[in-house]
């Protein structure tokens, strides 16, 4: 019956979407009326009203609801959906101020006396107001209402003229930032959570063991992840539409001829090409470069663009009249002043010291106050221009709330589509296709281009991803990134608005192009431009780095990277370290050599012991990396005989896991009917006999176990214990190996550190002899806090703390004074040894660190160096399989 309410709701979701209801209201309206109804019935007929539930019960399923209601308003730490409403803001600005009109009308004439060049114009101001603005309607409206009117002037081909505007304005939902990669974002943040549990539980039906590897698991993918992930391919949609404008401007000029600028290429031009591209340009830099770079998260960067956006529209708004600048340049250079501050002068209130800090941080007070002034005279102006800020709060609540009230709709229908056992149906239904996740994957793509000739991105990406998404990220023999499968989907999602018969953007079209112009040539018009978004979608597709590279680069790069010794980084850490042994290992052996033969009598043994047993763990480097590439070479050779059997034995074990999940809903049916007043026998004799079979089919499939699956199951988890040994004994070698160097580097460097702590420690003598208790407590703390820094004082750090323990109870000030002389005599003559290993084998040291810095002793540095991200990067932005570890 679970199946039964599970198409009433499909229909009742299409057949209210078919009539013209809001998708805000058919969402959820189809889930509660659904959801009432099963209840209804089981509890009319069933007496239990959870009868009908594949999974918990009504209840349950309001809770979850409400529990959706929570995440969105109130749980901080998803934050995601803030940036929506100022994105939006930043958009409807723009629009309302006319610098998307100004750009077009620019760019057409600086463009246009090539072939093609109106329409390439178009393409680029369609990617320029995808990056300020992201919103179709506004883009693809206003170049409806300028350009096209130009293009057909031009005598342009009326379905390549269209095609050309609509498809620029739909750059929007892929070229950051934008909406729909941030409810992408928010969509799949829950869905790697499901997708990582799924994982768990298919690690542990295939190898026993309910500890999976931390390098097996999933990362989420954040709006900032998605922003990077979408720039390139947003490039490759926009050079795709380039070349084939230009093309076929060159094959057929008379569908693209040029459109000449009727006035001049002067100074005055040049200006006015200036003043229009320049700050429109600075905003996207700004607001794209603060997220790259780390200094601002997606919201604080949306809050950026947002006042960036209302600053541009105080001087627009105002053009050709006197003082209308103003407020910009006092903002400009208010800025600038902020950050020429911060970068000379330490900006902390709380650490002033000096008459230089007090400059600097009342620099930096007068400059930011007089930026809020200009923003406030910028909002000033806005709101008392023909009341634009009013008109664009007021779009920019109506707009998310919308947005809002879909997702909620959304996760009321999802929750519903679950508990009927939807999930688990289409999971069986992917899982049992042949040819693994390339058959799956082309399967979803299939379904969500045919669903966008019907829906609107929103609907397909918070109904659709939330169901198929924890399906394709659980995979471990694609094992995609939750940011590829994001843009996978954005890109396949902005073809809903070109396909007819639902196209927004040949909508919005069709309402300001003139009648000349048919509704046949509009959508003849985009049919190209559709394949070049499916050409598109397949070259990002065949190549992920295209959307992982960039993402993995700037968070190996950021503040918070993880140090080399990451486990989720060791697998390309070592293909880069290993290519680099076999250029460098002469250099390194001399070095190695070299240092071995350094004269360390002037270190206490245990420095002695420990760098000489790290020299010979520098030495067996290049016999663990043989010992890891033959074992590797012999897992590899395996692999090759070995897989067919293990993908066998895997879509066994898939079919054993839906007969499973069965014979489970069986018997909660038969308990449900059991528990009833008057319990329907033939009905549960009728689920013991399907149960049977069921049982009957599962014992099959158990004895479907290939041939000599057992044996070959063995011997491929010999020969990947074998492997990870090897690599686990080179990891710890090269850690012996550097691990004594830059510490003892430190503790040599610390002697001057030791001589003020000699002068800090004789001035404790009388205050050891006359003061108090607690002030002698204190006055020794104080110097302990300073030996606790110094590498390598630990004698003297412990004579310290005995000194202050003999003032604890009954003052002991014979045994502190002893216990300041014994720390005296180590600070002697630590810093006696420190000071002639600084000269005699300090420079040696540096060359031998220098030497291994970047290959032996990688793994135990804070951080990747910049040609180390850059190789990291690259080897992660390819999909790794990981099944046969399953």
């Amino acid at each position: 019956m679970e199946i039964v309410f599970l198409v009433i709701l499909i229909i009742t979701m299409i057949a209210a979407l078919g009539i013209g209801f809001p998708v805000a209201f058919a969402l959820p309206g189809s889930a509660i009326l659904t959801i009432s109804l099963a209840a209804l019935t089981g509890f009319l007929f069933e007496g239990n009203a959870a009868a009908f539930f594949a999974h918990g019960d009504p209840i349950q399923w309001l809770t979850a609801g409400v529990t959706n209601f929570r995440g969105i308003y109130w749980e901080p730490e998803r934050d995601t959906l803030i940036a929506i409403p100022l994105f939006i803001f930043m958009g409807i600005m723009l629009e309302r101020s006319k610098i998307a009109e100004d750009l077009l009308v620019t760019m057409g004439q600086l463009f246009g006396s090539i072939p093609g060049g109106v329409g390439i114009s178009v393409v680029l101001v369609g990617a320029l107001l995808a990056a300020t603005t992201g919103i179709v309607g506004a883009t693809v409206v206003a170049m409806g209402l300028i350009s096209l009117p130009v293009m057909l002037r031009a005598n342009y081909s009326h379905a390549l003229a269209t095609g050309t505007i609509s498809a620029s304005g739909t750059l929007g939902q892929i070229i950051p930032p934008s909406i729909v990669l941030i409810i992408l974002a928010d969509q799949l943040s829950n869905a790697t959570d499901q997708a990582a549990s799924i994982r768990k539980e298919e690690f542990k039906i295939g190898t026993g063991s309910s500890s999976m590897p931390s390098e097996f698991d999933l990362t989420s993918a954040s709006a900032g992840d998605m922003f990077l992930g979408a720039l390139l391919p947003g490039l490759v949609l926009v050079g795709l539409y380039i070349a084939y404008i230009l093309i076929l401007a060159l094959l057929k000029p008379k569908m693209a001829p040029a459109a000449p600028h009727e006035g001049k290429y002067d100074r005055t031009f040049a200006v006015r090409v200036f003043m229009v591209l320049v700050p429109p340009l600075a905003l996207i830099i700004t607001v794209l470069g603060s997220i790259i770079s780390g200094i601002a998260t997606v919201n604080q960067a949306g809050a950026i663009g947002a006042v960036g956006a209302m600053v541009m529209a105080s001087y627009r708004l105002l053009e050709g009249k006197p003082g209308a600048y103003r407020p910009a340049i006092m903002a400009l250079v208010s800025l600038i002043i902020v950050l020429v501050v911060h970068s000379h002068f330490k900006v902390n209130i709380k650490g002033i010291v000096t008459g230089t800090d007090a400059l600097g941080v009342g620099l930096a007070a007068v400059s930011t106050l007089s930026l809020m002034i200009a923003i406030a005279w910028s909002g000033w102006r806005v709101y008392k221009l023909d009341q634009t800020l009013e008109g664009v709060m007021v779009e920019t609540a109506k707009t998310t709330s919308l947005v809002f009230i879909i997702l909620l709709g959304a996760a009321m229908l999802t929750a519903s589509f679950r508990a009927f056992g939807g999930e688990e149906l289409v999971r069986d239904f992917l899982s049992g296709l042949p040819g693994g996740f390339i058959t799956k994957f082309m399967v979803v793509m299939a379904v969500i281009f045919v669903l966008g000739f019907f829906l609107d991105f929103i609907e397909i990406a918070v109904v659709v991803v939330p169901i198929i998404s924890p399906i394709l990220l659980a995979d471990p023999q694609a094992n995609i990134t939750a940011v590829w499968l994001g843009v996978m989907i954005g890109v396949n999602m902005q073809t809903s608005f070109l396909t007819p018969p639902f196209g927004f953007a040949l909508f919005y079209l069709r309402g300001v192009a003139p009648a000349a112009v048919t509704t046949i040539s509009m959508y003849k018009g985009v049919v190209p431009f559709i394949a070049l978004q499916l050409i598109g979608l397949a070259i990002v597709g065949f190549y992920p780095p295209l959307v992982n590279y960039l993402p993995a680069r700037v968070y190996l790069s950021s503040e918070t990277a993880p140090p080399p010794q990451n486990p989720r980084l060791q697998a390309c850490l070592e293909e880069y370290l290993f290519a680099e042994y076999k250029t460098k290992r002469p250099g390194l052996e001399a070095a190695i050599s070299a240092a071995a033969g350094i004269n360390l009598s002037v270190l206490p043994d245990k420095y002695k012991e420990s760098m000489q047993d790290g020299f010979t763990s520098a030495k067996r480097t290049f016999d663990m990396v043989k010992r890891v590439e033959e074992a590797d070479a012999k897992l590899n050779a395996y692999v090759v005989k070995y897989r067919p059997l293990h993908l066998e034995m895997r879509d066994i074990r898939v079919e054993i896991g839906a007969a499973t999940r069965e014979i489970a809903a069986i018997e909660k049916d038969i308990g449900i009917l059991s528990a009833a007043n008057k319990p329907k026998q033939s009905k549960i004799e009728q689920l013991k006999d399907d149960k049977e079979a069921l049982l009957k089919k599962l014992e099959e499939l158990k004895q479907q176990t290939p041939n000599g699956w057992t044996q070959a199951r063995a011997k491929y988890i010999e020969l990947e214990k074998a492997e990870q040994n090897a690599r686990r004994l080179y990891r710890r070698t090269v850690d012996n190996a550097y691990e004594p160097l830059p510490d003892l580097i430190k503790i040599i460097n610390a002697g001057p550190a030791l001589a003020a702590l000699e002068d800090r420690i004789k001035a404790l003598d009388p205050v050891v002899a006359t003061e108090t208790s607690e002030k002698a407590t204190v006055a020794i703390k104080e110097v302990e806090a300073v030996a606790v820094l110094i590498p390598g004082a630990v004698t003297i750090q412990s004579a310290l703390a005995k000194a202050r323990r003999a003032f604890r109870d009954e003052p002991n000030r014979a045994d502190a004074a002893a216990n300041l002389a014994k720390a005296m005599k180590e600070v002697a003559a630590e810093a006696a040894w420190r000071s002639s290993a600084a000269k005699a084998i300090g420079p040696a040291l540096g060359t031998y660190n220098t030497a291994l810095h970047d290959t032996i002793g990688l793994r135990l540095q804070e951080r990747l160096g910049k040609a180390q991200v850059k190789e990291v990067a690259s080897c992660l932005s390819h999909h790794r399989d990981i099944s046969l570890s399953f």
